[in-house]
């Protein structure tokens, strides 16, 4: 379990392929902070908030899109509004190329970034010429079930699930989802992955690893995987292509 020192990020903060940068979120904000950061959005954005039918839930989602471009001007050298994204097949956002004189600073194609958002927590995780994945969820006892660990997981991870006793199953089914959900994230593949077809650990005294890849001997060793701690609540989970990298807190600074 990696445990985050999060710190202020660093004036002139500039991204490192040595590095993966992972930014925390507080989702909750006062009034005129969403507001201000709602400013930020471009018109797809604004409509997509328009669709919650709860307020929080409005809320929560420009915090998180006005942090994420916050964050990403921090890198381009732009200001929060410039950034603009492309999707991929399965919904998965990065950085668009522009021909725009007064955009191009902010179309960096080597720099990809990942979000996940539970209750009133995100986290952002940026890298340099690498894919990455997170996720993060609150620990709900009711989903840890063995029912639905047979459902989405995978044989092996259900048996290792099993093994375990009561008391650590809870964890353990948290610490499996996260994982995988950060790998099929780190892949661009979302919900059309077979959460099944691949293996990772859970186990406390296990490392963190992603341990078999069906059809695929060598994609397993193009991964490396982090569990997050997150404190209480919360499970979370980081996976990195390639191993040559060190990580990096950062709160998120709002202000603009």
């Amino acid at each position: 379990m990696t445990t985050i020192d999060w710190r202020p990020p660093p004036e002139g903060l500039a991204a490192s392929p040595a590095r993966v940068d992972l930014w925390r979120v507080a989702l909750e904000q006062p009034a005129a902070t969403v507001e201000t950061l709602a400013g930020f959005l471009d018109a797809d954005e604004r409509r997509r908030a328009a669709r919650f039918s709860f307020e929080g839930d409005r809320r929560r989602f420009v915090v998180g899109r006005g942090a994420l471009r916050i964050i990403l001007a921090r890198y381009l050298g732009t200001t929060p509004a410039e950034p603009r994204f492309r999707y991929g097949p399965h919904g998965k956002p990065a950085l668009r190329q522009t021909e725009s004189p007064l955009a191009r600073r902010a179309s960096r194609p080597s720099l990809s970034f990942n979000v996940s958002h539970a209750g009133g927590l995100a986290l952002i995780a940026v890298a340099d010429g690498r894919a990455v994945g997170v996720d993060v969820e609150q620990i709900r006892p009711n989903v840890a079930t063995l029912a639905i660990a047979s459902r989405f997981f995978s044989p092996a991870e259900v048996a290792a699930l099993r093994s375990l006793s009561p008391e650590a199953r809870q964890l353990g089914f948290f610490t499996c989802w996260t994982r995988k959900e950060a790998y099929v994230k780190a892949r661009g593949e979302g919900l059309a992955a077979r959460l099944e077809s691949f293996v990772v650990s859970l186990a406390p005294d296990e490392p963190a690893a992603l341990l078999h890849v069906d059809g695929d001997r060598a994609e397993a060793a193009r991964w490396s995987l982090r569990s997050l701690d997150l404190g209480p609540g919360y499970a979370g989970a980081l996976v990195v292509e390639g191993f040559d990298w060190c990580l990096a807190g950062w709160e998120t600074p709002l202000g603009g």
